[in-house]
């Protein structure tokens, strides 16, 4: 995989479905707090989501029609949640230990 340093991973992708990146020295630029915000929305809407998702899976009533539709959500929660755990993954400063590591391979 090429090596994206400094630029960081936005929360949402260009229409064809590839991630969007920000190059930007500024953390509090209008871009960087827009993707904040979304990111924020993002992991609550994955919060409410889990907890109906419990709540239907507890509903023995519940028929395939809702649970395939709670696993599309799911499957789409679970999309956003990585993205924005590989996006801020990335803007963690490198620990001493990690380059440590890599000089051993």
């Amino acid at each position: 995989m090429e090596s994206l340093t400094g630029l960081r991973l936005l929360p949402w992708s260009d229409p064809e479905g590839k991630p969007c990146y920000l190059s930007s020295d500024n953390a509090n630029s209008l871009l960087n707090r827009r993707a904040d915000q979304i990111e924020a929305l993002q992991l609550s809407m994955g919060t409410q989501l889990l907890g109906h998702a419990r709540s239907l899976l507890d509903d023995h009533t519940a028929d395939t029609r809702e649970l395939r539709f709670l696993a599309e959500r799911l499957c789409e929660a679970l999309r956003d949640v990585l993205r924005v755990a590989e996006s801020r993954g990335r803007r963690l400063p490198a620990s001493s230990e990690d380059e440590d590591l890599g000089s051993e391979r």
